[in-house]
């Protein structure tokens, strides 16, 4: 099978950091595995630090945590879904990713594909969508349905902001701020649903304090925590909560939360599939809900580009652009070309 691979941790500017290869095709299915014929990927952070950060030791590493694509086999245990039924999901961390033509994954991690989103739109969602399901209802506690209440978004433009801020305000009654730096992506913002948008560019205290001039209930820190930390503190209100999916790049003073009694809260959307959780359906259940929602209107796509064929060219232009961090929405590629 066609694949995308790296084989040393290497800077997305040297041309070996992402190669094309051809791989051995996957064993059969075994147990509630499922095995896909990939259509369609996205990119995400997750991709671009792990070829940054962890050598495979000149192993022929696959990377990929999106996709959409058609199920050829399924494991003997399977029962969710059947060959020929068209599927999306973000996969396993440790297991091999989703830049190759064929991939198996575990049933209880997978939907089905949205039918009213082609495969390269459906794509850019389940990482995502996951990630802002996760930490809005499971991490911080938000019930279905709760009002009365501010959630801010920081970092509300990226993919998982992008979700983040339409959940909020199609499953819940809370007020939604999302902060975002450049008239595009304020725009971008704006049209998700965000009640409030927020210039962050010079800190949040003030911004924030123009909107919601008593402060906010529930936080959701999507980047460059260490930046803004103070001012979430401040922010958030008596017995709030923090919650955060990225690495701070320096270490935060829990202690600042202790007077306002704040609690701080970590999504890492991989968590269930990594130690096979009592609970792992939980995501194919969510992804499913994703899948009635899009059909329904309620939750649009966030696709905003098309790099084209899923190459090695392609997906080194991917991961440069998101470690830029100018990256509106998703990114998506598709198919493997001739």
């Amino acid at each position: 099978m066609k694949a995308v691979v790296y084989r040393h941790s290497l800077p997305i500017e040297a041309a070996d950091s992402l190669v094309d290869a051809n791989l051995p095709d996957p064993a059969a299915p075994v147990g509630r595995d499922l095995l896909v014929r990939v259509h369609a990927v996205s990119v995400n952070p997750v991709d671009t630090k792990i070829r940054r950060n962890v050598d495979p030791a000149g192993a022929d590493k696959v990377l990929g945590w999106d996709a959409a694509g058609v199920v050829v086999a399924v494991g003997p245990e399977a029962s969710l879904f059947k060959p020929g039924d068209a599927v999306f999901y973000a996969g396993a961390i440790d297991r091999a990713g989703s830049n190759a033509e064929l991939q198996l994954v575990d049933e209880r991690i997978v939907g089905r594909k949205p039918s009213s989103l082609d495969f390269a739109q459906a794509a850019a969602l389940p990482l995502t969508a996951l990630t802002a399901w996760e930490l809005l209802f499971d991490r911080l506690g938000v019930a279905r349905g709760e009002a009365g209440g501010t959630l801010l978004v920081v970092g509300a433009a990226g993919g998982v902001g992008s979700m983040a801020i339409q959940i909020a305000r199609k499953l819940t009654g809370l007020t939604v701020i999302g902060s975002a730096s450049r008239p595009e992506t304020q725009a971008w913002v704006r049209e998700l649903g965000a009640h409030h948008v927020v210039d962050h560019r010079h800190g949040l205290l003030e911004p924030v304090r123009a909107v919601a001039p008593d402060g906010v209930d529930y936080v959701m820190s999507l980047t460059h925590t260490e930046q803004h930390y103070e001012a979430l503190v401040e922010l958030l209100r008596p017995q709030g909560k923090l919650g955060l999916i990225d690495d701070p790049a320096t270490p935060i003073d829990i202690r600042a939360m202790k007077r306002k009694s704040i609690s701080l809260h970590w999504e890492f959307m991989y968590t269930r599939s990594l130690f096979r959780t009592a609970d792992m359906v939980a995501q194919h259940k969510m992804l499913q809900e994703v899948a009635d929602l899009v059909d329904a209107g309620a939750l649009q796509g966030t696709m905003r580009e098309h790099f084209g064929t899923i190459d090695a060219a392609n997906l080194r232009r991917a991961h440069a652009q998101l470690e830029s961090g100018s990256t509106i929405g998703k990114i998506v590629l598709e198919g493997f070309g001739g």
